[in-house]
């Protein structure tokens, strides 16, 4: 008998290395580095013919590749759409994490019992059993009697029956119990995770199936799986939320079919996931009591404008160093802010604690939101609120400047579309056209805006 062939692979990053080591050389991490088995070379040379799926190599010039674009269907759910770039595309990978209780299942299941009554689709679930499954749906109050439900944590299994149902959609629910006989390990290691999809990858794109992979995410990130799967997968989505919130948002991560960061954002009732299609009036729901240090700032999130409230809170500190705390924002960058506030504005914080908050949970990374931030943390430091109706973007330099940021037009038509009257934002993002309904002031630096306020 043969001798298997063993290679160790780190758990964080995927990185191979010929023999054990105590860190990663490629992210640095510790003792993340385990020893998998790898599949027999005969067994590995009948599939492996490439993620793409192509059971023939052959040389073409650039000019002659067919351009015709796949025809994409709807997955019944707008967000869900907008998210995967307009449609699912047949032939497609994608994969689907986020920690448990977020609502993938959910949302999968939603989505197939509604794909189901106009086409034939596939819900393999590994996790659940067939009843877990039908009593959720019952719940949910779903048409259950088209969609076909297979139990099954074998992959070979799968794809047999999957060419006698043919299917044009196929959840795997989830590929961390997934495993290929020919691989030694445990479901849910490196190995298993990365050969069960590259298997299932390049089965849909052989059969034309969109394949929708469910992934599974730790605290900190370190399962195996999401970040072994990337480079072989059409699309990497995630779906964050608490268990206790009622919003969960939908987000892009790389998808080759469509631009990437795109967001989706859907409310967790008692009958499933319910799309919100205007985001804006949702993040905008402001209290009665407007105090200080409260500003509505319009960010960019894919290929749409989002309008949230950004909270900040100076207070004096009794510490040696004050806290400077962000939630949903880099903490680094309101270092960073503070510091030009102080130069450039003349005002001293290095005995406040600053404590700047997102509403809504929204993770903000663009650098559209500095000016707002500044004039919040202004707006709390000498206790006098902002207007109501104040709209605030702009991206803030190391020398005070206010410089322009994209998509200015449309990020000031939605925040009028709101009922806004009046808005602070660089002087290259003034309109030529005056906005009805809307004083539009342009300020060139920090300075100016402080006093525009």
């Amino acid at each position: 008998m043969a001798k298997a062939k063993t290679a160790y692979v780190c758990n964080d990053c995927g990185a191979d290395f010929p023999r054990w080591l105590g860190q990663c050389t490629e992210c640095k991490a510790w003792n993340t580095i385990t020893e998998v088995r790898l599949a027999s070379a005969k067994t590995a040379a009948v599939e492996r013919r490439g993620f793409a799926g192509a059971t023939q190599a052959q040389v073409q010039t650039l000019s002659e590749v067919n351009l015709e674009e796949l025809p994409r269907f709807s997955s019944t759910f707008q967000e869900f759409d907008r998210v995967l770039g307009g449609g699912v595309v047949p032939g497609s990978a994608v994969l689907i994490g986020g920690s448990p209780g977020a609502g993938k299942s959910t949302l999968l299941l939603q989505t197939m019992c509604n794909l189901a009554t106009h086409m034939p689709v596939l819900y393999v679930t590994g996790e659940e059993s067939l009843q877990q499954v039908a009593m959720r749906a019952k719940r949910l109050q779903l048409p259950t009697d088209k969609l076909r439900m297979l139990a099954e944590t074998s992959v070979e299994t799968i794809c047999d029956l999957a060419d006698k149902e043919q299917p044009k959609v196929m959840v795997i629910d989830s590929i961390q119990v997934m495993h290929l006989a020919d691989i030694q390990s445990a479901p849910g290691s490196v190995s298993q995770v990365r050969e069960s999809a590259a298997y299932l990858t390049r089965y849909a794109k052989r059969k034309g199936v969109a394949i929708i992979m469910v992934g599974h995410v730790t605290k900190d990130g370190s399962l195996a799986g999401p970040k072994v799967l990337e480079h072989c997968i059409d699309a990497s989505l995630l779906l964050e939320g608490d268990a206790d919130a009622r919003f969960r948002t939908l987000r892009g991560h790389k998808n080759r079919f469509g631009p990437a960061n795109e967001l989706g954002v859907f409310a967790m009732t008692e009958q499933g996931l319910k799309e919100v299609t205007n985001p804006s009036a949702i993040f905008l729901q402001r209290g009665e009591d407007h105090g200080n240090g409260s500003v509505v700032m319009v960010i960019w999130e894919g290929t749409r404008p989002l309008l949230v409230e950004l909270q900040a809170l100076v207070d004096a500190s009794q510490l040696a160093n004050p806290r400077r705390v962000a939630v949903g924002m880099e903490a680094t960058r309101l270092a960073m802010l503070l510091a030009v506030l102080h130069r450039h504005g003349g005002l001293h914080m290095s005995d406040q604690d600053v404590f700047v908050n997102v509403v809504g949970g929204v993770r903000v990374t663009e650098t559209a939101a500095d000016l707002a931030l500044l004039l919040a943390i202004v707006s709390s430091f000498r206790e006098q609120p902002l207007p109501r109706d104040l709209i605030v973007f702009g991206e803030v330099g190391l020398a005070g400047e206010i410089r322009p940021v994209q998509n200015g037009q449309t990020r000031l038509q939605e925040a009028a579309k709101h009922g806004f009257k009046r808005a602070i934002v660089a002087a290259g993002n003034k309109p030529k056209a005056a906005i009805a309904g809307m004083e539009v002031v342009a300020v060139k630096n920090l300075q100016q805006a402080l006093e525009a306020v």
